[in-house]
């Protein structure tokens, strides 16, 4: 059964929305501002989110850009704007789709059903030859394959999401282990057995150390 995190302030849609999840096999939970969704998104990641854009409390470009900061569950806007530049520029920056107010819950479920669908066929990721796969939780680089524990792909999802782009130390440790994240050098821990187990597979010089800034994952220019 998948989850669906719904982050939304008026009360008369949440329940109609939530009965409409419930009733189509979804398990939905409510988030009445943006403050509650981040808790919830940290503290119990669902499979999905709806986010309502006119939030009281934070604005849901914002709620967005944290979220994006450190996960890619799929993200479906709703919105009352006709603004298209608005909604390119939302679709640029990480929402995966939108849907207009008002609009018929049938569409809602649909494109709910198309997302989740779209994750589920993304299990595996891939930076140049190198493979991912989430959920056999293995690296791969062409015939040869590792096993990875965890935290190590976890950290290893969360560079390959975006290949070149830095992580700092305290992005990786909040993305991986949340409000547990290690004080100790547990990261630096995971992080070497990570580099000794892309080695095995002949994926040396895919996991960067940018010195001062963090660390990311990038494939190797001859």
């Amino acid at each position: 059964m998948a989850r669906v995190l719904l982050i939304e302030d008026d009360r008369e849609l949440a329940k109609v929305l939530l009965g409409l999840l419930s009733r189509a096999g979804f398990e939905a939970r409510l988030a009445e501002n943006g403050v509650r969704g981040l808790v919830a998104l940290r503290e119990d990641p669902p499979d999905l989110v709806v986010l309502d854009l006119g939030l009281p409390d934070l604005a849901g470009d914002e709620i967005l850009a944290r979220l994006r900061a450190t996960s890619d569950l799929p993200v479906l806007v709703l919105t009352a704007t006709r603004d298209l530049e608005r909604k390119v520029r939302l679709l640029r920056e990480g929402a995966d789709d939108y849907l207009e107010k008002p609009f018929h819950p049938e569409e809602l479920l649909a494109r709910i059903e198309a997302l989740l669908r779209r994750r589920a066929a993304g299990k595996r990721m891939a930076v140049g030859p190198l493979v991912l796969d989430l959920e056999a939780g293995r690296a791969r680089l062409g015939e040869a394959e590792v096993a990875l524990s965890p935290r190590e792909l976890a950290i290893a999802a969360l560079l390959a999401r975006r290949p070149g782009r830095v992580y700092g130390k305290e992005e990786i440790a909040e993305a991986v282990w949340g409000e547990d994240a290690p004080r100790s050098n547990a990261l630096e821990v995971h992080l070497a057995k990570l580099r000794a187990k892309l080695a095995e597979i002949g994926a040396e010089g895919y996991l960067r150390t940018v010195r001062g800034r963090g660390y990311a994952l990038l494939e190797p220019r001859e």
